[in-house]
């Protein structure tokens, strides 16, 4: 690669954290902020399965630390907060990457899908920034990279509350922006399209629901894990340093119709 390019897109001496890192599309950013340069912490629900992500990452050369953690659990995060800095020091990019999606009709919710579907998907994000911005922009550099959702955008198939909070991630982009961004730290909200992964399973099984959400893109194909590599890349380098508050759709043009 050319010396521009190295300077312009490297991560090394960077550290980041990615939550929901043990498949799917945190799995493919963690890999993509690794191979940039970056040392890796990453967390997520299940020990067993993130071990194995982290034995991955090890064998490609990647520094990772991985910290199980149950995101619903603000005593959790506050451990993992600690632990994080403990084992790898400061972070400089945060995946907020995490979810759940308790996929029923909006009337057939209970209170406990709603408190538990915001407690990861949106309560998780602010406290992990809370804890995590305040000290990027006190070093003076700093990446927040929240996921969202097409429902960010749209109703999108019997997932309301994930659709609540979804919608809710992209004005937390824009708060913890204008709070930190003066300071070096920028924050942006990605935005994937339909994407084949263990989340969406419930949704693949559908007949036909598959083919019709790849009919809607402008490229004719659902999108896969590896697809947010570039972007992860981009928005977390310094090639990225005048692109925050932004929701940045990278899904086949789905939300362009």
């Amino acid at each position: 690669m050319p010396a521009y390019l190295e300077t312009l897109f490297s991560l090394t001496g960077r550290t980041a954290l990615v939550t929901g890192a043990s498949s799917g599309i945190g799995h493919a950013i963690a890999e993509a902020l690794g191979r940039a340069g970056a040392s890796l912490v990453i967390t997520a629900r299940r020990p067993g399965p993130l071990t194995q992500a982290a034995e991955r990452l090890t064998a490609l050369g990647i520094p990772t630390t991985a910290i199980p953690a149950d995101l619903a659990d603000p005593s959790a995060i506050d451990d993992l907060c600690r632990q994080a800095t403990a084992s790898r020091g400061d972070i400089d990019i945060l995946v907020n990457n995490a979810a759940n999606n308790i996929r029923r009709p909006l009337d057939e919710l209970t209170a406990h899908d709603y408190d538990h579907t915001l407690a990861v998907n949106l309560t998780a994000p602010y406290l992990l920034g809370r804890f995590f911005g305040p000290r990027m922009a006190a070093r003076g550099w700093g990446r927040i990279l929240n996921l969202g959702s097409q429902q960010s955008l749209r109703a999108f198939g019997d997932s309301g509350a994930y659709g609540i909070a979804k919608t809710a991630v992209t004005g937390l982009t824009r708060s913890q922006a204008e709070a930190w961004s003066p300071h070096g730290v920028c924050v942006n909200t990605l935005i994937p399209g339909f994407t084949l992964t263990p989340l969406t399973r419930p949704a693949q099984a559908i007949p036909g629901r598959v083919e019709a959400l790849a009919a809607r893109t402008m490229n004719r194909r659902n999108a896969v894990p590896a697809d947010y590599a570039g972007i992860a890349v981009l928005l977390a380098s310094p090639a990225g340093a005048h692109i925050t508050g932004q929701a940045v759709c990278v899904d086949g043009g789905f939300s362009a119709h």
